[in-house]
């Protein structure tokens, strides 16, 4: 926007569905006074990690306000990272990831009077320095606005990276053909499952992943689909992923009939039967739907690395048996905010074609078609990335 001195004009911006209208008085600061009629904020600076592709990564929401009374379309986002151009999203790239407060269904138009999280994935190369500190610069058209006063660009949203040392943990699952659904990092069932809880808007799942297993023919299950026991990875054992602490145990939580989610589910029971680990330095390791009955460890007791913990399960807010693990920052799966984590060792066997494909094969138990690796690419200290098929080498 044009900037104007106080000493001169202060203007205010009204932008209404006709007009924008301009307001002036006089003001006596030497300072510039920008209207910003479009506010930006990072609420949760990103921590830095590795992802399974080698590159490093930076996960989190960018809160766009629109502080007017006019439809704003956002056209484009840079993200800058200590003064250069880190990523630029236009307007198609925006409409994907942009989600109005209180919504699932992503948009390009921010509505007046509204709120909307715009959620970022940075990646950048296994060698790029990473920078210090992160600002944004957004372009929006007004259409409602003159001509000559329909586009509109706006810097904001500054927040110092996150520093903090990632977690380097071991796997919560031992064996084959694990396929690692709807994690990090554009997954929007979980990376996008922003949820207003005690006051605060949470992203616990942030980083959690489904873990799910095929079979030697690719199938997810094989057998009546209401059948638990069909299910490649139903009863398969539950890892610690480090010597922890047993900080909370939930138990006694039946078993759902997989092909749907249960109904009128309360935020207590949603992830069923449950364990979180205490792993030290505000990390707390979630381990939900876990089998009825199967839990051999109890609250406050100390368990190692690869110590069986219970068996998986299809309970809670599960439409098929599968492990979801996330890591937070609180002892709270839902009130508190998820973080980033690395596996140590671990093999990607393969991709899926993605979320829709693998829906699809278990919603209909049909092979999942698989892009084979081969050989099988060893990684180590990185989290699996969504879709892949993962092996995991138990020490």
């Amino acid at each position: 926007m044009q900037r104007i001195s106080r000493r001169s004009l202060a203007v205010v911006i009204l932008a209404s569905v006709t007009s924008l209208v301009v307001c002036v008085s006089a003001g006596s600061a030497d300072e510039p006074l920008n209207v910003t009629p479009v506010l930006l904020a990072v609420h949760d600076a990103p921590v830095p990690f590795k992802g399974s592709g080698g590159l490093i990564h930076l996960v989190y929401e960018l809160w766009i306000t629109n502080f007017s009374s006019a439809d704003a379309a956002v056209e484009k986002v840079e993200v800058i990272g200590d003064g250069a151009v880190l990523q630029s999203l236009d307007s198609a790239a925006v409409t994907q990831r942009l989600q109005p407060a209180g919504l699932r269904e992503s948009v390009g138009t921010l509505a007046k009077s509204a709120q909307a999280l715009l959620f970022i994935n940075v990646s950048l190369a296994p060698n790029a320095k990473i920078p210090r500190e992160l600002s944004h610069h957004v372009t929006v058209r007004v259409s409602a606005a003159p001509p000559g006063h329909q586009e509109i660009s706006e810097s904001g949203g500054a927040t110092t990276i996150d520093q903090r040392p990632v977690a380097i943990i071991g796997p919560p699952l031992s064996g084959d053909r694990f396929i690692s659904a709807d994690s990090c990092c554009d997954a929007t069932r979980h990376t996008r499952a922003a949820l207003p809880v005690n006051g605060r808007v949470r992203v616990a799942q942030r980083f959690a992943v489904d873990w799910e297993q095929l079979d030697v023919s690719g199938h997810i299950y094989a057998g009546p689909r209401a059948r638990l026991e069909s299910y490649t990875i139903f009863g398969k054992p539950v890892l610690a992923v480090a010597d922890a602490v047993v900080a909370s145990v939930v138990e006694g939580v039946p078993e759902q009939t997989p092909g749907a989610y249960p109904t009128d589910i309360s935020l207590d029971a949603a992830d069923g039967n449950a364990i979180i680990l205490d792993l030290g330095e505000h990390r707390f390791a979630l381990y939900a739907h876990l089998q009825t009955h199967s839990i051999k460890v109890r609250q406050g007791e100390n368990v190692k690395r690869g110590q069986v913990l219970a068996l998986v399960g299809n309970t809670g807010n599960s439409v098929a048996p599968h492990l979801h693990f996330q890591l937070t920052e609180e002892s709270s799966s839902l009130g508190s905010n998820g973080l980033p984590y690395e596996i140590d060792d671990f093999q990607v066997a393969g991709k899926t074609p993605g979320t829709e494909a693998f829906d699809e094969a278990e919603g209909k138990g049909t092979p999942l078609a698989i892009a084979a690796i081969s050989p099988a690419l060893r990684v180590k200290n990185a989290m699996p990335l969504d879709q892949l098929v993962i092996s995991f080498m138990v020490k």
